[in-house]
């Protein structure tokens, strides 16, 4: 949380050269159609953020330097529209259904939440996500919207208070390393490296594919949300049920359709 306090706390230069809360550089959403299409595009890509923060959590040593989800605050007043604030949350956890996590921003004016408190969202209410690996940003589809109407000088200032490598506006990554290796697009690179090790697991505890966590999920629902498909493959044929549901009667399948992992469909339609 270190670098996150840095990064969405104190004060820096906005683009016009004014002293304003770093919050700021996140706040400017609108309903431009240009935005309206970068709000789609992280929603459609919501997965590959699930997919490296799932990853993340089994590495020895962390490889993010942030995972954050943007989503719209609101606060009704006493007359006309409610208030509206765009703001991050980070500790993401995500159920396939609803994503969790806590408020990091300061509320420029909103009085009904504030930094720390926790949020519960919907797919369907992520407005950007964005993490970041040695320094270089993946995903920031509204940010990059409003780099691009920057200049030079502008952006750079821009990122220089963000303190990361945001690449290019129109060429946004959404999954480690894709432009030399265009299949971490289908699968994780962590998935493929970790099978052994997975097998190995599996032969000596074999009752762990049909484990259920309290919620009814099982390994491959898990897997199946944040589409590895190696895992999957594997959990397979070690006899993972397929029509297993969670307490909410949702199968890995159902999952997968959800998700857009596409991949996997015909591994759980069998």
């Amino acid at each position: 949380m270190g670098f996150l306090k840095n990064l969405f706390g104190g004060k820096t230069d906005d683009a016009g050269g004014n002293d304003t809360e770093r919050n700021d550089i996140v706040y400017t959403d609108g309903d431009s159609p240009e935005m309206i299409e970068a709000v789609k595009n992280a929603q459609s890509t919501f997965k590959y953020f699930w997919r490296e923060l799932w990853w993340e959590r089994r590495r020895v040593v962390p490889g993010l330097n942030l995972a954050c989800v943007k989503t719209a605050f609101y606060q009704d007043v006493p007359a006309g529209p409610p208030n509206v604030e765009y703001m991050w949350i980070s500790d993401i956890d995500f159920d396939g259904i609803n994503i969790s996590g806590f408020l990091i921003n300061n509320p420029g004016t909103l009085t009904n939440i504030k930094p720390g408190d926790f949020v519960e969202i919907q797919l369907d209410e992520i407005n950007d996500w964005m993490f970041a690996i040695n320094g270089k940003c993946y995903g920031g589809f509204t940010i990059q919207v409003m780099r691009s109407q920057m200049n030079a000088k502008e952006r750079k200032q821009h990122d220089d208070a963000w303190g990361l490598d945001f690449g290019e506006p129109d060429k946004i990554l959404v999954a480690y390393e894709q432009e030399d290796h265009p299949e971490n697009l289908i699968d994780h690179p962590m998935s493929v490296n970790m099978k052994e090790k997975l097998l190995e697991f599996l032969g000596q505890h074999p009752g762990e594919v049909a484990q259920k966590d309290e919620s009814g999920y099982t390994m491959l629902h898990r897997e199946a949300i944040a589409g590895n498909r190696p895992v999957v493959e594997i959990l397979l044929e070690k006899g993972a049920d397929i029509g297993a549901k969670t307490n909410s009667g949702h199968t890995a399948l159902d999952f997968a359709e959800k998700m857009g992992w596409d991949q996997l469909l015909p591994l759980l339609k069998k």
